[in-house]
């Protein structure tokens, strides 16, 4: 008697098998990492020869060839927002004229910044106020001296100052920053995290006393376009280009990442960037119509994490 022959439903059973095989139903540790790796190498592998395939496709058609595959990120195939604001928005501009900050981009008002800390802060928190001191031009820090933030409001709109930026803490660190635009608001909180002092930063550079240019990078909807005017209005509009100083307020994912450089000029071709600092990431986390009130305050927006975190290509700003 010959060996049974396979019927065909158990050759297309077998390769069914083979087709849904995953290297976790492995049981032995290095066998399975083994095949996983051989597996992330084929694949490796199909990805360039198919772009390989794609490049000599492009260059034996020239001109003619079909455009680059754009690849998907969680910026480009972002929600789109409702208030995405557009070039020439006419009822954007009129807004600006009117609000709160007009004072400031309209008559060219002189920024003057009032900084403290929380009662008795840390270190680090001191160190970030004192660079903030220097990368911001007509900026003080005074003494809190146990005075409700509400009281200290009313005097420092007699003292002409336009805005108040207060620094809080945690466990010794810096992990908040309230800023208060004045008379009028609106009062802006962040979540602050990953500060870097300059001193720490490689190759660092020193601070002049030169006013910087102000960089505001892909704040696109309402929302964004309020907290951008909140942060430029911080800064003169005059910049002094000897100076060779930028402050960067860069957007990505509703992180808005600061960072304070100078242009080196190498060569007549060539320019460089050196970090002078501080560095640190800020989030979003309120925005109130007027000045701060904890109590009776009006919020024009606040960040809801299990309402508004839903997906993770929607942003806010």
């Amino acid at each position: 008697m010959g060996r049974p022959k396979k019927s065909e439903g158990t050759s297309s059973a077998k390769s069914t098998i083979e087709r849904v095989f995953h290297p976790s139903t492995v049981k032995n540790k290095l066998r399975r990492q083994e095949i996983f790796q051989k597996l992330k190498n084929h694949k490796s592998k199909e990805r360039r020869d198919a772009r390989g395939k794609r490049k000599k496709e492009r260059e034996e058609l020239g001109d003619q060839a079909p455009p680059k595959q754009e690849p998907k990120t969680i910026e480009n195939t972002r929600v789109i927002e409702e208030t995405l604001v557009l070039p020439g928005d006419e009822e954007v501009l009129q807004d600006a004229r009117t609000d709160e900050l007009a004072s400031y981009f309209v008559s060219g008002k002189i920024p003057k910044i009032l900084m403290f800390a929380s009662r008795k802060p840390s270190l680090n928190t001191a160190l970030l106020l004192r660079e903030l001191e220097a990368c911001i031009p007509n900026s003080e820090i005074r003494d809190r001296m146990h005075v409700e933030l509400k009281k200290i409001i009313p005097e420092a709109v007699g003292r002409d100052f336009t805005d108040i930026i207060v620094v809080h803490e945690d466990r010794k660190e810096p992990n908040g920053l309230l800023l208060v635009h004045l008379p009028d608001g609106p009062t802006a909180h962040f979540k602050l995290t990953n500060f870097r002092r300059g001193y720490d930063i490689r190759g660092h550079g020193k601070a002049t006393s030169h006013r910087p240019e102000v960089v505001l990078n892909h704040f696109g909807t309402r929302l964004g376009h309020t907290v951008a005017r909140m942060l430029a209005a911080l800064f003169p509009h005059d910049p002094q280009f000897e100076g060779r100083r930028v402050v960067t307020f860069h957007n990505q994912r509703d992180y808005i990442f600061f960072r304070h450089h100078r242009y080196i000029f190498k060569n007549a071709q060539r320019v460089g960037l050196q970090e002078i600092g501080p560095r640190f990431t800020l989030k979003l986390r309120s925005l109130q119509k007027g000045t701060f009130d904890s109590r009776y305050g009006q919020y024009m927006w606040v960040h809801k994490k299990k309402q508004m975190d839903t997906s993770r290509r929607r942003f806010h700003l």
